[in-house]
């Protein structure tokens, strides 16, 4: 399949792939159509899914089934009145019939807004008037069935409201009903074009309201290099990243680039996470890759990984944070599985990644994509040197490359301060080495200035992790007469830690810092404390500990 948008498939090293990889764009791309019904007519009995649930349910799919249901699911949406353009938010967890929904959404031409079930109402309502949100389909969970409903009576665009089960209240639609009485659904005359929305994401951000990240036709081809070159996948593989569809991450792992490759996308429906349970389901389906945040593998290397048979398991790959080398490491040593990292943003595909045919540097991001024209730029507007600190942006003034965002949606204001002069500002600080490979510092707001020096917070972050009274820690700045300011370390220890918690403990990690990386970084506050506060989808929220501090 990938060999139609190619120029060239298999690559001998990373040089090989930064000369001559080059995408191929046809016109009126739509991944529903070209992508998994053309895998249903050339190859119907594939398998295209596995779903399985902590209950011991379990489901495949072929790509011939995800053709028939997409085509009844899309009937029934247009049927209720959805037209192309129109905007339909998906609340559907990692139930089947989220898949079944985005593919009938790209028959139709509407635009699909995923959201995370932890979406409060007033969450619902925000979303629901910024982006005239016409229908809502959603798991028939109580709480998820509440909130909607506390944000009807302020959501004047919302038309229907459509729940899978097990609870479907008086006025809504019934999903499976609905699908089971559609009529066969025909393309539509008016095909959609390849600068035509597909999704619209808001993003978690650390700061402010979420933004409104408009993505078009085109942007799952991006996603080739995620599964192909980064998830290291083929038609034979079972893959599963760990992500509710709530997210992009998601369509990153679980549906675009994995189909395109023709591999198995592999999915574990629960609602707590539960680290030996993963392993279980790791040995039990032979799962052959793995992506997960840095979060789920800290704690896998807690679990006594000889219980389980990792055999099938190839490769791992990790995104959502910056890895601490103490977490590669560790599961090397177990496994003998060296973890890839990635970077990218909401607003673009991966940018940065550890290739099949580079060496990990343990807690680099990798190397920058031949599909994009990555740069590092410093405040002054040069190219950082090697060792140099820089901005990390893309340059599409030459070519406007397929995966990269369109803008936020009715906000022109944040998208011409993002994007000026053909060059998209992704307001992430990294620096490079003298190999090229990238190394994250951090948001460009959390970089703190302390007696002349610039610290990023991931470093003295990771330096911490490496201590094993800390299982989760954010670095911050503290405003100081002195030094301008200073740094402090705000921490979750491990509980055999947790009758410590007090001066001893605290030189004793500070004394860690030093000892790991330049002293000058050592926090000099240290405040240890039970949770973070993180945004909804797990990003912790240092400018909330800087707010608090600064009162």
């Amino acid at each position: 399949m990938i060999g139609k948008y190619l120029k060239q498939t298999n690559f001998s090293d990373y040089d090989d792939f930064k000369a001559n990889y080059e995408l191929i764009v046809p016109g009126d791309f739509n991944f529903a159509y070209d992508v998994v019904d053309g895998w249903a007519a050339i190859d119907p009995d594939k398998q295209a899914m596995l779903w399985t649930n902590d209950k011991g349910d379990c489901r495949s799919y072929t790509f011939g089934e995800m053709k028939d249901i997409s085509d009844r699911t899309a009937g029934y949406l247009a049927s209720l009145g959805i037209r192309k353009g129109d905007m339909v938010m998906a609340i559907l967890k990692r139930r089947p019939e989220f898949w079944f929904t985005i593919i009938a959404l790209h028959k139709i031409g509407a635009v699909i807004i995923p959201a995370t079930h932890l979406l409060t109402g007033k969450d619902i309502v925000y979303r629901n008037n910024a982006a005239d949100i016409k229908a809502i389909i959603c798991d028939g969970d109580e709480q998820i069935i509440k909130n909607i409903n506390d944000a009807k009576p302020a959501s004047p665009s919302i038309r229907k409201l459509i729940s899978i089960g097990p609870l479907v209240p008086r006025g809504w639609e019934d999903f499976h009903k609905g699908i089971d009485k559609a009529r066969p659904f025909e393309r539509p005359a008016e095909q959609t074009k390849n600068d035509d929305p597909l999704i619209v994401s808001f993003t978690s951000g650390t700061t402010g309201d979420p933004k409104m990240v408009i993505l078009d036709s085109i942007y799952p081809l991006g996603h080739i290099i995620t599964a192909r070159y980064w998830h290291n996948l083929n038609e034979n593989s079972i893959h599963l990243t760990i992500a509710d569809t709530g997210w992009l991450k998601a369509v990153w792992g679980k549906l675009y680039g994995q189909w395109l490759v023709g591999s198995t996308v592999f999915v574990y429906d629960h609602d707590k996470f539960i680290p030996a349970d993963i392993l279980a389901i790791l040995s039990k389906h032979k799962i052959t890759s793995l992506c997960a945040p840095p979060t789920v593998f800290r704690f896998l290397i807690r679990e006594d990984l000889t219980a389980y048979d990792l055999s099938a398991l190839q490769w791992c790959t990790i995104a959502g944070e910056a890895l601490n080398p103490a977490v590669y490491e560790q599961f090397f040593k177990l496994t003998g599985i060296r973890l890839r990292e990635g970077y990218g943003q909401s607003e673009s595909t991966l940018t940065v990644l550890t290739t099949p045919w580079v060496e990990p540097k343990p807690g680099s991001m990798g190397l920058p994509s031949p599909h994009y024209d990555i740069d590092l730029l410093t405040p002054d507007g040069r190219s950082a040197e090697a060792g140099e600190q820089g901005q990390i942006v893309i340059r599409y003034d030459k070519k406007y490359p397929a995966g990269l965002f369109k803008g936020y949606y009715r906000n022109r204001k944040l998208t011409d301060e993002a994007m000026a002069d053909g060059i998209y500002f992704t307001g992430d600080l990294a620096w490079k080495d003298e190999d090229n490979y990238f190394w994250f510092v951090g948001r460009a707001d959390d970089v703190i200035k302390s007696s002349g020096y610039r610290i990023g917070p991931f470093e003295v972050e990771s330096a911490l992790m490496t201590h094993p009274a800390v299982v989760e820690c954010a670095i911050t700045g503290v405003p100081d007469e002195l030094r301008g300011q200073i740094v402090k370390a705000t921490i979750i220890v491990a509980s055999d830690y947790k009758d410590r918690t007090g001066d001893a403990l605290i030189r004793e990690l500070q004394d860690h810092v030093k000892n790991v990386t330049a002293p000058y970084k050592y926090p000099r506050i240290i405040e240890f404390v039970d949770e973070l506060p993180k945004t909804i989808s797990g990003k912790i929220r240092r400018v909330e500990i800087r707010q608090r501090d600064n009162k």
